[in-house]
């Protein structure tokens, strides 16, 4: 049994270490551990002490030695370098009193390969006064400490990757809500987006069972918490407004098996600014069943989403007055030609003297005059009415909705605010606007309301014109 053990065997003689042990002691040695570091050449002294009697196959095949000679005479190749801590703590336990002893440590085979071992080893019984007959018992764990080295690399490695990334990560339990929605699939509900429709609280329940597992330091930076406790007890702040709503299209594709889904959505920082994300969900491989380990991406699009905004806002608006341009006024007399409603008046506005203002004090004083001009038709004009600049000094309002009445009280209330700009800028060349109005008559088109208007606000410059004694058709 000895011989064709599966693990290394060595019986060997402590006895002369026990002799030892107790000169120690006579010298007044109590502290073993501290004494052996603080006299490392004693260790040695302790090792040529123990006698090597008998070791098994395994052991020869394990250490690439010829037989018990050749291990024996080569000990020192075997018992090296990093083992001298392990060595220490062995002879202490010794030393304690303990008739048996442990530990993890390194060997060596004779051609030089590195042994990761497990020893154990025991004074047999009826041996316990002079320590002749211990058995120790050698596994090697080379290939086992090499997996879990490599195991424990690639868990950093992967932590760090999680932990490190650029984006924001959300690793979240949805088993619960994987539970209810198979609930309501037993229930025989088929069309789950009318379910939600008649039953908004079970989107509300949902979004109270995602159970968060860990984040990232990312996410942390974008939704500005100190600490990952910090904002885990806070999501109620993240995840609000019209989050219900994106979140109500997730559980439909939950419900459909998409159990990998990208979308924009908006979330809160903690300090309460909007943060725009594009999110990528994904239940990891291996919990498809429970959905129990997913993983959430999100990245800070806000900065694109802002810049979109712009150009949206560049593409629909004036840039030197602010109020909406040539193109927006152009889709909205289409639409409301399409959708009214109905009466639908039309107010065109020209500047008075832009031309001899630019001939006198420059394009840029014509070009304050036109944000002026800008500043007035955006006070008197709201929602659902808009005032759109259609050309140099030209401007046009619409107005959905408003008869010929609250058309003449537009026009009152431009001349008023039109005089009162002047008031307030007295030293700036004097604001003149000519106005003229249309309103819509039973099915009347758009663009003859718009001509009417027009035709109204010329007849009205040529009156400005002729009373100050100028003809505008011969003006420079």
């Amino acid at each position: 049994m000895f011989e064709l053990a599966p693990v290394s065997l060595w019986l060997e003689d402590y006895s002369a270490l026990k002799a030892l042990f107790e000169r120690l002691r006579e010298q007044g040695v109590t502290d073993l551990h501290s004494y052996l570091h603080e006299h490392p050449g004693r260790v040695e002294e302790c090792s040529r002490c123990i006698k090597v009697l008998r070791v098994n196959r395994r052991t020869l095949d394990l250490f690439e030695a010829r037989d018990l000679e050749d291990l024996v005479g080569n000990l020192d190749k075997v018992l090296r370098d990093d083992m001298l801590d392990q060595h220490i703590s062995e002879l202490c336990q010794l030393w304690d009193g303990q008739t048996h002893f442990t530990s993890q440590t390194v060997n060596y085979s004779l051609s030089g390969k590195r042994l990761s071992i497990s020893l154990k080893a025991s004074i047999l019984p009826g041996h316990e006064d002079n320590w002749d007959r211990v058995l120790l018992a050698i596994e090697d764990m080379t290939d086992r400490t090499r997996a879990e080295t490599a195991l424990r690399a690639s868990e950093r490695y992967a932590k760090g990757l999680f932990e490190h990334s650029p984006v924001s990560l959300w690793v979240e339990d949805f088993s619960v809500i994987r539970d209810l929605l198979s609930e309501v699939r037993a229930q025989g509900v088929e069309d789950f987006r009318v379910f939600l429709d008649v039953h908004p609280d079970f989107i509300v329940r949902c979004m109270q069972e995602i159970r968060v597992l860990d984040v990232n330091q990312q996410t942390l930076n974008m939704f500005r918490a100190k600490d990952k406790p910090t904002l885990l007890s806070n999501l109620e702040h993240v995840f609000r407004g019209d989050m219900r709503q994106h979140f109500a299209e997730q559980l439909i594709d939950l419900w459909q098996d998409k159990l990998f889904q990208q979308r924009e959505v908006l979330n809160y920082a903690l300090d309460g600014e909007p943060v725009n994300v594009y999110m990528q969900f994904s239940v990891l491989p291996g919990h498809e069943d429970r959905w129990d380990r997913v993983l959430i991406s999100l990245t800070d699009i806000t900065a694109r989403k802002k810049a979109e905004a712009y150009l949206e806002y560049l593409g629909r608006h004036d840039a030197l007055t602010g109020l909406r341009n040539r193109s927006f006024f152009g889709d909205e007399v289409n639409r409301l030609e399409r959708r009214g409603p109905w009466p639908v008046s039309v107010l065109v506005v020209d500047v008075n003297d832009l031309k001899s203002i630019n001939d006198d004090v420059g394009h840029a004083g014509g070009d304050a005059l036109l944000r002026r001009v800008g500043e007035v038709l955006r006070k008197a004009v709201e929602l659902p009415a808009t005032a759109s600049r259609i050309g140099g000094d030209e401007f046009a309002i619409l107005l959905p909705g408003v008869d010929e009445r609250g058309c003449e009280a537009l026009v009152e209330q431009l001349l008023e605010l039109q005089a009162l700009n002047n008031q307030f800028n007295a030293g700036s060349t004097p604001m003149s606007l000519s106005i003229g109005r249309a309103t819509s008559q039973g099915q009347e088109r758009l663009e003859a309301v718009l001509h009417r208007a027009d035709e109204q606000m010329y007849d009205t410059k040529r009156a400005y014109y002729a009373k100050q004694g100028r003809d505008r058709r011969t003006l420079p």
